[in-house]
């Protein structure tokens, strides 16, 4: 009886990228949820800047990679979604006073911009590794890697390069944005020997 092609396991590559996604996956979750419960304020804007830029690299080999195909061509139930309002919150409470912020919504068909904000893209980008991640626990490497390539293309990659962005636009103004007279006392402390 020949065997179904379809329904052969990840080969090494692929498994492979999947155990770094898996990995990348779980420290995104980390820091998003370290930051939602306030722990090391301080450090919240560069430890995103972070978790979001390294997620972004590993994105990139999804998108780089050839489409992937389970064998069934369902996804397999891994129960109920986690609850992600407490995230949600916990974010939102972190970013009060910045959290939202404009965007081009397809910069290939236009300039139309649209509202946004920091915590809902982070919550959205957590939502949807933790779907893959749960495959991935599962010993579903194929479905795991379907999951993350796909949510990148059409979702995720989209909403963390946009975060990206603001995250680093706000942790500028945050180190840049100086009083005119503390500015001028710092060049003047500069030039003198």
């Amino acid at each position: 009886m020949a065997r179904n092609p379809a329904a052969r396991p990840p080969d090494d590559d692929l498994r492979s990228i999947a155990d770094s996604m898996a990995e990348q996956s779980r420290a995104y979750l980390t820091t998003v949820t370290e930051v939602a419960a306030g722990a090391n304020p301080e450090a919240a804007l560069p430890l995103l800047l972070l978790a979001v830029s390294d997620l972004l690299a590993e994105g990139a080999r999804l998108g780089a990679i050839t489409d992937v195909v389970p064998a069934e061509r369902f996804e397999p139930d891994v129960g109920p979604d986690p609850d992600v309002e407490p995230l949600r919150a916990g974010l939102a409470n972190s970013f009060e006073g910045i959290d939202e912020y404009a965007e081009v919504i397809d910069p290939l068909l236009g300039a139309e911009v649209g509202p946004a904000t920091v915590s809902g893209d982070l919550v959205s980008i957590a939502g949807a590794l933790a779907q893959g991640l749960r495959h991935h626990e599962r010993g579903g490497v194929l479905e795991a890697l379907w999951w993350w390539q796909f949510s990148y293309l059409s979702d995720w990659g989209e909403r963390a390069s946009s975060t990206l962005r603001t995250l680093q636009v706000i942790l500028a103004h945050l180190r840049l944005d100086v009083d005119d007279d503390v500015a001028t006392e710092a060049e003047y402390d500069a030039l003198q020997p």
